[in-house]
């Protein structure tokens, strides 16, 4: 058996409770199992497993292959590697009584944690891949609702500058209607945190009906995932009692502004010369800055 080396494997505690979200119930309950005492699933047998779980022996092999495993033992290589990295594991713990500082030190160590897991979790191909089919585009469209479509919002920003026809659409209806526009030439990335909402899993298949590309930034394995053409997977832990969403919306804007930056370069120099274009353009709706930037001296008396 290969030890897993992939950075991919590090947060795989993370990976275990995003997937909480989408597998079977009889799967929810060996993956709880798991995240109550992950170092103790490492060192027990299948069937020792299956027991605390209260399900079947198979019900384990399932879940292990849910997640990307060949079978049990894999999976506990792999997590005996993720709790040994050390990957930073930030629940919502702020508290009513926390004073100011104190909150917004965890807030800013929530999104450090979240840039971290996201770092180790990049699938550097999938990227690859991602940015070879963006930059040759005729058009591209961003779909996304609630947070996803202020994300969505941001990408169409950042690529319109880069010189493409760049859409973004939060309304079901008109991205419904979008999808069945697109031509095989045409990307359409989907941008949703859980990977669950009904409109947008819908606009994808018909997006692709059409034979454009459709990219998902989302849960890996989710039932969006599984209907569009390439993933970049942000498995990020979400609470869920949370009304303003964190992790997720971190992750995807980092994704969305790697896939810029790598777009860009792709393209070559000549994305730097329309850049700035476009920021030649706006410079004479600034305030001029003043050509003394030193105080005056006040004199006294």
């Amino acid at each position: 058996m290969t030890v897993p080396t992939s950075s991919a494997q590090k947060s795989l505690v993370t990976r275990i409770d995003s997937a909480t979200r989408s597998l079977p119930p009889s799967e929810v309950r060996v993956a709880r199992t798991v995240l109550a005492d992950p170092e103790a699933a490492v060192a027990v047998s299948i069937a020792a497993l299956a027991a605390r779980a209260s399900v079947s022996e198979p019900t384990v092999a399932r879940f292990c292959k849910s997640l990307g495993f060949s079978g049990f033992r894999e999976f506990k290589l792999a997590l005996a590697y993720s709790i040994a990295s050390g990957v930073p594991y930030v629940h919502g713990d702020v508290e009513p009584d926390d004073t100011v500082k104190t909150l917004a030190e965890k807030v800013i160590d929530r999104a450090m944690s979240t840039f971290s897991v996201l770092r180790d979790r990049l699938d550097p191909a999938a990227l690859e891949q991602a940015i070879t089919l963006i930059s040759t585009a005729r058009r591209l469209d961003f779909f996304g609702q609630g947070n996803s479509g202020i994300v969505a919002q941001d990408a169409q920003h950042k690529f319109f500058r880069l010189g493409f026809a760049a859409n973004a659409y939060s309304d079901p209806h008109i991205h419904s209607m979008v999808a069945a526009l697109t031509k095989p030439e045409d990307v359409v990335v989907v941008i949703s945190a859980g990977g669950r909402t009904l409109d947008i899993i819908r606009s994808a298949e018909i997006a692709r009906q059409t034979g454009a590309k459709v990219i998902a930034i989302t849960i890996g394995g989710s039932p969006l995932a599984r209907v569009c053409d390439l993933t970049l997977a942000t498995d990020m832990v979400e609470d869920q009692e949370v009304y303003s969403p964190m992790t997720s919306r971190l992750s995807h804007l980092a994704l969305i502004d790697i896939l810029a930056v790598g777009t860009a370069i792709r393209l070559g120099p000549d994305i730097g010369r329309g850049l700035e274009k476009a920021k030649a353009a706006v410079r004479e709706k600034r305030i001029a800055q003043p050509r003394q930037t030193q105080r005056q001296a006040v004199p006294h008396g």
